[in-house]
């Protein structure tokens, strides 16, 4: 089974077209989704087939953490906001962010980056408006379809591996699958009000990115065509 974007081009570095594989981040795109992804969630799926590595235990007061952060995520239904993203060169993106759960967010990047990135409760949709092109994945094959859920219970994932305290911060180390020894993800929430206000990604080629959140307004009206995807493909299995 492959996976290339709707141009025929392959840019992620697991091939195929928008089918029924997960997805792997391999490039610049496929950060973002992740990065959108850690609003409020801690799971992706791997590419490889790598043995799991079991996490270390959770103390009693880190799950006790996780289930006051847990039910802090699920107490929100929709969130509204903006976002300013730092990449591993220094580079600067920001834009606006929607969430309405469950199943559906936009990111939209500010010019000059082309991203937008929807999702519309089944369907992930990745378009760049500098190459025309809009990449499709269903949402169960991301980590969206995790996220996205309004019944979050975080000290059963495994990819939780750590909860640490900061001076007026909640600090949740994960990684982005079960295959990993490692954190590569952390997660930072104010405290005692678990507001998330960033979070930070290394990817596989071990480059950062973080993403920092603000003006948050929750429980607003958000307007249903936020959540549209104008055209949609059709999800086949391909054969290798």
């Amino acid at each position: 089974m492959s996976s290339q974007d709707t141009s025929g081009e392959d840019r992620t570095g697991c091939r195929g077209l928008s089918g029924e594989r997960p997805f792997c981040l391999n490039d610049n795109t496929m950060r973002r989704i992740l990065l959108a992804a850690f609003m409020s969630g801690l799971a992706a799926f791997p590419c490889g087939a790598d043995p799991l590595v079991t996490r270390p235990p959770l103390s009693a007061a880190d799950k006790a953490d996780l289930d006051r952060v847990s039910a802090a995520l699920n107490a929100i239904h929709t969130l509204e906001g903006g976002f300013v993203q730092i990449g591993p060169e220094g580079q600067i993106d920001q834009g606006t962010f929607y969430i309405q759960k469950p199943g559906r967010m936009r990111f939209e990047y500010a010019p000059p980056s082309p991203t937008l990135i929807v999702s519309d409760g089944s369907t992930v949709a990745v378009e760049n408006t500098k190459l025309n092109t809009t990449d499709h994945y269903p949402l169960w094959t991301t980590p969206l379809d995790l996220i996205l859920n309004d019944d979050l219970d975080l000290k059963h994932k495994s990819e939780v591996v750590g909860v640490e305290h900061q001076e007026g911060q909640l600090v949740i180390d994960a990684r982005s699958h079960s295959r990993r020894a490692n954190g590569n993800i952390t997660l930072v929430f104010s405290e005692p009000g678990l507001e998330l206000k960033q979070w930070s990604v290394v990817d596989s080629q071990g480059l950062l990115t973080t993403v920092s959140v603000r003006n948050l307004k929750r429980d607003v009206n958000l307007d249903p065509s936020l959540f549209v995807i104008a055209q949609k493909n059709t999800f086949t299995k391909k054969e290798d």
